[in-house]
């Protein structure tokens, strides 16, 4: 029997990789992903599947996990956003090469924005750069049936197979309609052939010769792919202007032209655009005297069309080169496109109604900061405190916010803070310049690519401190469990693999674990292990910050609550809200002093520590 739930697009996604057999999931957590794997154990429970699922520690471990399961002829999955991709891109590009037994789809989710992420990069690139299908999806419904087709096409060409949805697709919901989902009990079974799975260079020249010719049967599929690529041109007819457009464009420009009730501008959909449908494109573009060609996020589509003379897009300056193309942006572009070319333009009107009332409601601007009592604040006072005149690397989490507080001065990737911390010492020291330098990095994130920076760190001899940041938990990205919890994916107990171990691991002589909740208490450490780094015979400090999550672990986090209030000795010297920023403290116009905001004030007391004046007190 039919059954109907209204799914998160990532939970379509998760749908559709049991409904499709899938027997092995791992993934690495980031937004907009990060729902994909709970929903699969949602599934995987409620359905009585047997299927492995795992939290990897990163997307490389993610992407290697799951083809090693697809070369013993299981179905398989991984799952990341788009900067994750480029972690996994080595295994990624060694595996189209290698190819497949069982089938093996990578979803990949883009950013367009950016709403959380580093860059806007697009995926459909990284398919193409590893010679690699994509699908890009419209809507929820769509990205399930294409986890079918993705493993479909990667079972029968034995070649990995990208599912590319973008956030708006990630985060929308829909309602679906499913029955029963199967067990796939198919058994592990691996052949071994050197040749092929531990190929040396000339026998990839036969692999890339065999995944070429791949791509042009493939290629021959997706032109007759006529769910997802296709047009509505009527036989023999011309059009002044046709639209070309993929993933969520696709779904815009469909509502655009439904609403308007234009069957003038026909439109070319193209959501399997790596390897191209050249035939479709082309039947296309020769019936239209100019195409626009709308997607995101960059120019995969439009740098493929055969006829550049015709097309108009971000390369002819008719589309935004950078930012998300929400449904205004469309419908502005559309109609500007249609004017330049003296063409009927769009009846109705930008609707501003909306912007123009907040505008009106003086809103005050508030910029992102870390949460009430979380403990990274007091971590990032106690280093600038301790540390003032250091260099601040940093990583990729929430605590990046550590900026409001004036300590991140660098974010470049995950890991980076420990490896930059390092070029940092050895740009100096050849210069014979002692520099401070402080490193922060998250719990999780060090899991996650902290391990080799800082193993090559203490084999180089780098001198800094290094803070990592245990609130244990992954909090940016959805609360999952890190490796130290010994939680998995499903929440049965795996192995505990404690920082203190991972660290002492890497070489590291001098590793001590502080509440930053005792601010006095982590400053000491943060001046002891200034001398230890400094000292002939010193190396890197680590110093483990841990406090439970504020949001995560609520009772844990604040097991003695401090109701506190501020007194008149308070001069306001600002000191509290510029060096400590908590969003609790605020500037009061009526007592022309600091004042407490009790509705969002969660009673940790940290600021009793931190105010010059002492005039922040427990009531």
């Amino acid at each position: 029997m039919n059954r109907q739930e209204i799914l998160l697009g990532n939970g379509a996604i998760a749908l559709g990789l049991v409904e499709s057999g899938c027997q092995v999931v791992a993934s690495y957590p980031g937004t907009p992903s990060s729902e994909i794997l709970p929903e699969v154990v949602r599934f995987v429970r409620s359905e009585g599947l047997n299927t492995y699922v795992e939290w990897s520690t990163n997307e490389k471990v993610a992407l290697d996990t799951a083809f090693s399961a697809s070369i013993t002829g299981k179905r398989a999955a991984c799952c990341m956003k788009q900067v994750g991709l480029n972690v996994a891109a080595d295994s990624l590009m060694s595996a189209a090469y290698l190819g497949t037994v069982g089938g093996l789809v990578i979803i990949a989710c883009d950013d367009p924005g950016p709403h959380s992420s580093q860059t806007e990069q697009d995926t459909r690139f990284m398919a193409r750069l590893a010679k690699v299908p994509v699908l890009d999806p419209s809507n929820p419904q769509e990205a399930r049936e294409m986890v079918g087709l993705a493993m479909d096409i990667s079972e029968e060409f034995r070649i990995p197979v990208i599912l590319r949805p973008a956030i708006r697709v990630c985060h929308a919901r829909q309602n679906i309609s499913f029955g029963s989902i199967k067990q796939n009990n198919l058994k592990a079974s691996f052949e071994k052939n050197p040749l092929r799975w531990a190929a040396t260079p000339r026998f990839r020249l036969v692999l890339h010769r065999d995944l070429n010719k791949k791509l042009k049967e493939i290629g021959d599929r997706f032109e007759k792919l006529s769910k997802f690529n296709f047009h509505n041109l009527e036989p023999g007819k011309s059009y002044p202007l046709g639209i070309v457009a993929g993933g969520v464009p696709y779904a815009v420009i469909q509502d655009i032209i439904s609403e308007e009730s234009r069957t003038d501008i026909p439109v070319l959909k193209i959501s399997a655009p790596y390897p191209f449908p050249e035939g479709l494109a082309a039947e296309f573009t020769t019936a239209c005297d100019r195409v626009l060609v709308i997607e995101e996020t960059d120019t995969v589509i439009e740098y493929m069309l055969r006829n550049k003379e015709k097309v108009l897009g971000r390369l002819s300056g008719h589309v935004p080169p950078e930012g998300e193309l929400v449904p205004y942006v469309i419908y502005d572009l559309v109609n500007k496109t249609l004017g330049e070319l003296k063409l009927e333009q769009l009846s109705k009107k930008t609707d501003d109604e909306a912007k123009e009332l907040v505008e009106t409601l003086e809103l005050p601007v508030r910029r992102p900061t870390l949460c009430p009592g979380c403990p990274h604040r007091a971590s990032f006072f106690a280093i600038r405190k301790a540390r003032p005149k250091a260099i601040f690397t940093s990583d990729i989490g929430c605590y990046t916010l550590g900026l409001n507080l004036g300590a991140v001065d660098t974010c470049l990737d995950m890991g980076a803070a420990i490896t930059m911390a390092a070029g940092f010492y050895h740009s100096f020291a050849q210069d014979e310049i002692q520099q401070p330098i402080v490193a922060t990095i998250g719990d999780s994130t060090f899991f996650h690519s902290g391990t080799a920076g800082l193993l090559n760190a203490v084999y180089n001899d780098a001198r800094f401190i290094l803070v990592i940041l245990d609130n244990l938990t992954t909090a940016m990205t959805g609360m999952q469990p890190t490796p130290a919890l010994g939680i998995r994916a499903d929440g049965s107990e795996g192995k505990a693999v404690t920082l203190e171990r991972a660290v002492a691991g890497c070489g590291v002589e001098f590793i001590e674990v502080v509440d930053p909740y005792d601010i006095k208490r982590i400053t000491s450490v943060i001046k002891k292990a200034t001398a230890f780094v400094s000292d002939p015979k010193g190396g890197v400090a680590v110093i483990i910050a841990r406090h439970p999550c504020v949001i995560a672990y609520p009772e844990e986090a604040i097991a003695e609550k401090k109701t506190v209030t501020i007194t008149d000795d308070c001069t306001e010297c600002n000191f509290c809200l510029e060096r400590f920023e908590c969003p609790a403290l605020f500037h009061d116009p009526e007592l022309r002093r600091t004042n407490i905001n009790r509705e969002i004030c969660v009673d940790c007391g940290l600021c009793i520590q931190i105010c010059p004046k002492g005039a922040i007190v427990e009531a």
